[in-house]
């Protein structure tokens, strides 16, 4: 235990990396490559290039994360960085958009989960099984299931964590490593005879596709999804080991790594599988990369890599609760949230309130993607309000040294100024370029209602946090409380 927060510094940089990586692998390789062709038509052969530009704000927003956090190692890490270093208003509020939509896509992962259990039964030549894993109701119930599983595991304390969140990485390594040698072994040429000795058909055909910007540029802001995870090291920041080294390390060893997997793993599946046919196929139905290659492999490797992906999901359930149970403990903590919300279990040292609140709204997300019918509305979400919360975690580079010295002073990773503003000067460009970019397309994108839009339901989310903000600030000012001084100085450890 350390301090008055009851939480336990018990995670080292295995765990933290591994939180980063499980947070980020998942849905992001295995889906939205290939799932983007319907969300985003005209990307084409370009999502590779794509997913490279990508990777640009996500690189500047980790620098972001690594400064701040070597000086302010605390939980609920991206909340405490805004509001000490840039307005408490700003840092809740932004804060609060990110634990609505990680929420949010925590449903999503939940919800896609059952196709890939379906293509193993497929792969097994279980029809019947697999048929009713597309059944709306089987779906729904079973990802619920997964869902409150690994609730329960975040409840039992970090080491019950780790203990089920390495091996579950490692795992995805190896099995994506088979993804990635059977996507450069065959070829479009192998894959068309497939195609054509199991359906009886001919691959759609098309020339090269230009590279234009109108679809490069929003497949790039949308592709940015797959990168967002590492932040999810930063909300560990009350329980890990030696934080001031150890949450920044994470973060870049994150980063590197499942940016080189990403893009291996992609040019993989795509020299194997035209774009053309993933194009094709994307308009009918949900695909996943191991699906995909299920038509050249052997049904015993369909069925490895088909389960490699379903724990690449699963993997992905303890460490994002992990990171939204610690943002509402930490406006509970700073008495902005129901001090209820910050209680910590007194044998497994988690804030089990807040665990608990963030699994129903996750619940609430599976439910949300079944009704939507497409998962991309969370997807949506969840790029907005990321991009927000790390161009405030640049803004928060620059204005903290101003705002909090006696914290700045505490900076340990590119502590040179001159290193730090303009790149953090860069950072905000090219994270506000991408919101710019990802606002238009969802404002001009055709839907049937205004609640298929990510950013009306963002800016519905925001005025909530604007009200519950307001109410609890006065109700502290009420209480003698010196908010001021409050927001001067970091949470207990």
């Amino acid at each position: 235990m350390t301090g008055r927060t009851g939480l336990a510094r018990e995670m080292g940089l295995l765990g933290l990396t591994a939180t980063g990586i499980s947070s980020m692998v998942g849905a992001g390789i295995n889906v939205i490559p290939f799932m983007i062709q319907r969300n985003v038509p005209g990307i084409g052969p370009n999502v590779l290039p794509a997913y490279v530009f990508a990777a640009l704000p996500a690189i500047l927003a980790g620098l972001a994360y690594a400064i701040l956090a070597s000086a302010m190692p605390r939980a609920g890490g991206s909340y405490v960085y805004a509001s000490r270093g840039l307005s408490p208003y700003l840092g809740f509020i932004a804060s609060f958009s990110q634990w609505f939509s990680l929420c949010v896509a925590i449903g999503v992962v939940s919800y896609l989960l059952i196709p890939f259990l379906r293509d193993i039964a497929a792969a097994l030549g279980w029809n019947p099984v697999a048929a009713a894993l597309d059944s709306g109701s089987v779906r729904v119930t079973l990802a619920l299931v997964f869902l409150w599983i690994s609730v329960a595991v975040n409840l039992r304390g970090d080491k019950s964590y780790e203990r089920m969140i390495v091996p579950l990485m490692f795992l995805t390594f190896l099995l994506g490593g088979i993804v990635i040698v059977a996507g450069f072994w065959f070829n479009h040429a192998d894959f068309a005879a497939a195609v054509l000795r199991r359906e009886g058909r001919q691959l759609p055909s098309g020339g090269p596709s230009p590279l234009a910007l109108r679809s490069f540029l929003p497949a790039a802001a949308l592709l940015f999804s797959s990168f967002i995870g590492f932040d999810s090291i930063a909300q560990a920041g009350g329980e890990a080991r030696n934080p001031g080294r150890n949450l920044p390390l994470a973060i870049g060893i994150s980063v590197v790594v499942v940016g080189a997997f990403y893009m291996l793993f992609t040019a993989a599946v795509y020299h194997a599988i035209p774009w053309q046919y993933v194009a094709e196929q994307a308009r009918t139905r949900d695909l996943t990369a191991p699906g995909l290659l299920g038509y050249l492999l052997p049904p015993a490797w369909t069925v490895a890599i088909v389960a490699g992906a379903a724990v690449a999901l699963v993997k992905d359930l303890p460490a994002m609760l992990l990171a939204v149970s610690r943002l509402m403990f930490a406006w509970a903590e700073d008495g902005i949230f129901p001090r209820a919300v910050a209680r910590v279990h007194p044998v497994w040292r988690t804030p089990h309130v807040a665990i608990i609140l963030s699994g129903v709204m996750a619940s609430l997300g599976i439910l949300g993607s079944h009704l939507a019918g497409d998962f991309f509305l969370g997807v949506d979400i969840l790029v907005t309000s990321m991009l927000v919360n790390f161009l405030l975690m640049c803004v928060s580079v620059i204005t903290l040294p101003g705002r909090n010295p006696a914290i700045g002073r505490d900076v340990r990773v590119l502590a040179s100024r001159r290193l730090q503003v303009p790149l953090a000067l860069f950072g905000v460009v090219v994270l506000g370029g991408f919101l710019a970019i990802h606002t238009v397309k969802d404002l001009t994108a055709p839907v049937s209602a205004w609640y298929f839009r990510s950013t009306p339901v963002w800016i519905a989310v925001m005025a909530i946090a604007t009200a519950i903000y307001v109410r609890e600030i006065r109700h502290l000012r009420r209480s003698g409380v010196d908010v001021k001084a409050l927001f001067a100085t970091l949470p207990p450890e």
